[in-house]
């Protein structure tokens, strides 16, 4: 009997578990890949808490992509222009050393800016932390969860004290109103709304309310779906608690026990009657009472939300309009009721429990906070001072900072940010003016190593062991069932030998990923992210286990318990114990339509894809699911402009060109497009929505607005486009893309 390695699904923050048993197995057939090599096998694994067994496609077919296109050998040239040339080790290590201390010597630390991922374990952000924040005095770390998650940390900071989501996966089956706004969990987080789609099936009087421009498949499965206008979303929110106060629908006791702020509020309030907000929003008055009775009516009542939200030059705000609702109505810490934020990435929550944006510390600390650096200063055996006391630069701020000449060093690990980022071609020539670039990842090619001066080849998911936390916070340990190929590494590990090279011998003296994480449980210690009780030893013993955690256990916080809900005795991480209410009214869109450009252009998930395809964008299967990108629009539109599905379209914006087949679809409203994000100029040509989007960002959060930018179309005269370049000036060290021979003529690092 061959028992399975336990570990967790790398894509979204879902958070699934799964089995994962070798290639050769008694009397089980043997799946290859199109080489005819053995793959491992990936299941559900049914004692994880969070899925209960179940898995989407892209868990099923993870370890397809385990060894396509692999980089595994470190990879060095003098400038974009030339060749990669394979190195030792000590060659690279010693190349970013002297980088590193040729830059603090001659520009100062705030001149070395490191960008990370949700891909990154625990042990890899709390390294980085340790390095960077710590050891080389900046603060410039921040990570691809400010392009995810940034406004929902935010939003929880400033209306209950500490980030965090207060609700548990548990919370899916306890529900009996669902209002999911900005997301669709259908297809971004499908195990999620699989569990409250049975729940809502199994019981009639439970309601499913969906916000979303699109009817997408999320939307298909609602009661009451709103197609609200892009940018409406505080308005709608708003004009839900004006009903809800005038039919006095609240909770006073609530209100006055625990919250600061509501007169603000309700002042706010009286501006957003009925009419007003049904016009603005661009839907019915009767659908807006339906939705505010639904919640009225609810004995517990869950939002969920996503990157509808989050991506929005306000979506702190937006955030806070939707956590609003739930304090004047006191739907908050108890069985299926409060708001729950769904992270994008398999571990964007361990990575703010690990200090892994420039403004935060570990163990839900503040840089701005003196006495928290202080404590980490301690804590790490460094001189007073060492924690410089301003936030770092965000991903953004490095791309201007890129721009003015004032980095010195750029390092990017397990992220795409030559594809992901918005603006895409402004952000592109920033990374052509880097002087030092190290890219840190598993694959190879991808768009962002045509940055690179320096390639890193790092161990992926089953290659190495260390923990991730979910959206629910649960912890997971992830084991490694495999060695990584070649001479690939940990994360952790190549952070922990930079810095014991740099001469920080006793700060980095880990032995194992074990102890990187029992050291990061130790600075939790009384923060409201407390792990003290977790260690790689136990969560082999016990499974999955749900923080807090502290070491001194009670009855609510015991390891085994898995449906722990934050803020159940009405006291939150404040000052004074009370959640704070957030009076807000709407500044709508960074760049509304106009004459020119009269399209509101949306960009999303597809079910099968994950980002910008550097895993998935490898795997057949999911490749035949999703094989191009597309330009949905509403069927007045296409007709308006005489196009029709399957015919070519440019879609221009003030920043960019790209050019898509149309799908007609019902699924749109009149006046929105949408596009998918995965492709970069690998997988295909002119069709990287990024090169449309602005930058215009959250003041709060600085979190960009990813989901709306203004577009026109334009109708190409011939069936198939003629071949669209990729952005002017791209360095030409990788192959050219040749997406339909999916990379095979990709040299080998």
């Amino acid at each position: 009997m061959i028992t399975p390695a336990k570990t967790l699904c790398p894509y979204c923050g879902v958070g699934c578990g799964l089995d994962v048993l070798p290639p050769a197995q008694p009397n089980r057939p043997t799946n290859r890949d199109q080489a005819g090599n053995p793959l491992w096998q990936t299941r559900g694994d049914r004692n994880h808490p969070s899925s209960k067994g179940m898995v989407c496609v892209k868990g099923a077919t993870v370890a397809e992509a385990l060894d396509q296109d692999r980089l595994k050998y470190p990879l060095l040239r003098r400038s974009l222009a030339d060749p990669f040339e394979r190195v030792s080790w000590d060659t690279a290590l010693a190349s970013i050393v002297d980088q590193i201390q040729a830059v603090r010597r001659t520009q100062g630390p705030e001149a070395i800016c490191m960008y990370g991922s949700g891909q990154f374990q625990t042990e890899d952000y709390y390294t980085a932390q340790k390095l960077v924040k710590g050891c080389l005095g900046t603060n410039n770390f921040d990570a691809n969860s400010r392009l995810c998650m940034s406004s929902a940390v935010a939003g929880y900071l400033h209306s209950f004290g500490a980030d965090g989501p207060p609700c548990c996966y548990d919370d899916l089956e306890a529900t009996d109103c669902a209002f999911l706004i900005g997301t669709n969990a259908a297809e971004c987080h499908p195990i999620v709304f699989n569990r409250l789609k049975k729940h809502h099936k199994r019981n009639g009087q439970v309601k499913l309310i969906v916000v979303d421009p699109r009817r997408t498949e999320t939307a298909k499965q609602a009661d009451i779906h709103l197609g609200i206008r892009p940018g409406t979303d505080i308005t709608l929110m708003n004009g839900i608690a004006h009903l809800l106060l005038s039919w006095g629908a609240i909770d006073p006791e609530f209100i006055d026990g625990c919250t600061r702020g509501f007169a603000d509020y309700t002042t706010v309030l009286r501006h957003y009657p009925p009419s007003i907000v049904a016009e603005r929003c661009g839907i019915t008055v009767a659908s807006l009472e339906a939705v505010a009775q639904a919640w009225a009516e609810a004995k517990a009542a869950l939002s969920l939300w996503s990157m509808g939200l989050n991506q929005s030059s306000e979506g702190t705000a937006k955030v806070r309009a939707l956590i609003n609702l739930h304090l004047m109505t006191g739907h908050l810490g108890r069985p299926g009721a409060g708001p729950f934020s769904l992270t994008g990435q398999p571990n964007a929550m361990g990575g703010r429990e690990a200090g892994g944006l420039s403004h935060i510390l570990p163990g839900y600390r503040l840089v701005q906070n003196p006495q928290h650096r202080q404590a980490l200063e301690t804590f790490w055996q460094l001189p007073p001072g060492s924690i410089a006391a301003a936030p770092g630069l965000t991903i953004s701020d490095m791309v201007l900072a890129l721009e003015q000449g004032q980095v010195g060093l750029l390092w990017i690990a397990a992220t795409n940010p030559a594809v992901s980022l918005p603006d895409l071609n402004r952000a592109k020539a920033a990374l052509r003016r880097s002087p030092f670039t190290i890219y840190q990842d598993a694959y190879y090619p991808t768009e962002t190593a045509a940055y690179a001066h320096l390639l890193l080849p790092s161990a992926q998911w089953g290659e190495k062991t260390g923990t991730m936390t979910n959206s629910e916070r649960t912890v997971t340990l992830c084991t490694a069932f495999r060695p990584p190929p070649g001479e690939a590494r940990p994360d952790w590990e190549i952070f922990a030998e930079v810095g014991r090279r740099l001469g920080f011998v006793e700060q980095f003296a880990f032995d194992s990923a074990a102890e990187v994480y029992a050291e990061f449980t130790q600075i939790t210690a009384g923060r409201p992210c407390d792990v003290t009780g977790i260690s790689h030893d136990r969560l082999a013993d016990l499974g999955p286990i749900q923080w807090p955690c502290p070491a001194q256990e009670t009855a609510d916080t015991a390891a085994t318990k898995h449906d722990k809900r934050l803020y159940t005795n009405g006291i939150f991480a404040t000052d004074d114990g009370r959640a704070r209410f957030a009076a807000l009214h709407e500044r709508g869109l960074a760049e509304p339509p106009d004459d020119r450009y009269p399209f509101v252009l949306t960009t999303g998930r597809l079910y099968g894809h994950w980002h910008t395809q550097t895993r998935t964008g490898r795997i057949p299967k999911i490749q035949k699911m999703h094989p191009a990108p597309f330009l949905e629009i509403n069927p007045r539109d296409a007709q308006q402009l005489r196009i029709q599905s399957g015919e070519w379209v440019e879609v221009r914006s003030q920043r960019g060109t790209v050019r898509l087949p149309v799908l007609v679809t019902q699924n749109m409203r009149r006046g929105t497009l949408f596009v998918p994000m995965h492709w970069g100029s690998l997988w295909a040509d002119g069709a990287e929505c990024n090169a449309l989007t602005h930058p215009e960002a959250c003041p709060v959060s600085r979190q960009p607005e990813l989901k709306a930018c203004a577009v026109q179309v334009i109708p190409l005269d011939q069936s198939t486009p003629t071949s669209a370049s990729a952005s002017e000036g791209t360095p030409t060290a990788l192959p050219e893309p040749n997406p339909s021979s999916m990379l095979s003529a990709a040299p080998t690092p």
